[in-house]
């Protein structure tokens, strides 16, 4: 992983003051993170996204060059409380929870939620009509969640107690692996990334994707690492687990209808039976005993589960709108920036009915 290029004035500075010694992060941050509270829209402002990534990273695996000391550098943190404090009143607007009288109810709301989802349908595009360099994309896309997939959910489990405790425990350790090593679901992606010819490196395509890519993770991340915002986390994996099983058989089956073999498709098939396993006990035995042994709670779980579905939406909107354009969705990345990893080879794909991979070249970012 290198540090990304800059997006603006407070990513900038933010960069250039963690190449240096711990310490105040000082004037220039300060003055760019409050002129960025009156910018774009925050789910889309590039240079909040990437700096709220950047100050997360350091709470996951660090940033090359950058010291570990300043994870908890009272001024960067306080940089960061800004943007959170930004980024929270975009979401409340964007996804607001639904009413909740009765915390009882969570686990049916929960459910409603996901059946009234009704935004543009990226994984039906995927399974029949994306060419192998939109599935590239799409991949480049994912890794920047699925190269550390489950670690912002797992925040919430010291801070939670009892039945719900259990549940997000068993959840997790399905998507580590269940202690069998290559099977963590991080590894499964990695695999799908290199037989699609990517670079499954954590952290390579950080320059590459967009603000609304970012804006998912950070999400993720905001909840997590505040224990005010455990509701919204819960609720947050329950939609993601319970909108996911059909999306990932179509990811499969689009992989396969472009030739690709179980490499490149574990990842997905993986997906559809543990997330079809893991959707009662989040809904039910995570979201629902913390909503009843914690009522105060209950808002909060809606809203996170919201926040999942319409970040999810714009980010599907995104991308195939950028398709019927006939453009990337990608950002350019820094000059000689590939999509594919360097040096190397062709996807493998599997010979059979589906023929010659139309357009599986090494596409070059421009």
């Amino acid at each position: 992983m290198r540090l990304p290029e800059p997006r603006g004035p407070l990513s900038r500075a933010l960069l250039d003051r963690l190449r240096a010694a711990p310490g105040d992060v000082g004037d220039p941050v300060w003055t760019a993170s409050i002129h960025a509270v009156d910018s774009a829209p925050a789910r889309q402002d590039e240079d909040l996204q990437l700096s709220l990534s950047v100050c997360y990273e350091l709470h996951y695996r660090g940033l090359p060059d950058v010291a570990a000391e300043w994870e908890w550098e009272p001024s960067l943190v306080a940089v960061a409380a800004t943007l959170e404090r930004r980024y929270l009143a975009d979401l409340r607007a964007l996804a607001p929870a639904p009413p909740i009288h009765d915390p009882a109810d969570v686990p049916a709301a929960l459910r409603r939620l996901g059946e009234a989802e009704d935004g543009p349908s990226l994984a039906r595009f995927l399974q029949r009509e994306a060419t192998v360099d939109q599935f590239r994309e799409f991949v480049v896309h994912r890794s920047a969640y699925h190269l550390k997939e489950a670690d912002p959910h797992s925040w919430a489990i010291p801070r939670l107690s009892g039945r719900q405790k259990s549940a997000l425990v068993e959840i997790q350790a399905d998507e580590y692996g269940a202690g069998r090593p290559g099977r963590m679901h991080a590894e499964l992606f990695a695999m799908t990334m290199r037989a699609l010819g990517l670079d499954a490196s954590y952290g390579a395509y950080l320059d590459v994707v967009p603000a609304v890519t970012l804006a998912t993770v950070n999400a993720a991340s905001l909840f997590g690492l505040h224990r005010r915002w455990r509701g919204a986390l819960v609720g947050h994996l329950a939609v993601l687990e319970m909108t996911s099983s059909l999306p990932n058989r179509r990811y499969g089956n689009g992989l396969r209808r472009l030739g690709f073999g179980a490499d490149a498709t574990w990842f997905y098939d993986e997906h559809v039976e543990a997330d079809a396993a893991h959707e009662h006990i989040a809904v039910t035995d995570l979201c629902g005993s913390l909503a009843a042994d914690e009522p105060e709670l209950a808002s909060d779980i809606l809203f996170g589960g919201a926040c999942c579905l319409a970040l999810d939406n714009l980010f599907a909107a995104t991308l195939l709108d950028a398709w019927a354009a006939g453009r990337s969705s990608l950002r350019p990345g820094p000059p000689g920036d590939q999509l594919t990893a360097p040096g190397s080879p062709e996807p493998t794909v599997r010979s059979g009915r589906s023929g010659p991979v139309a357009g599986a070249r090494k596409p070059v970012l421009r």
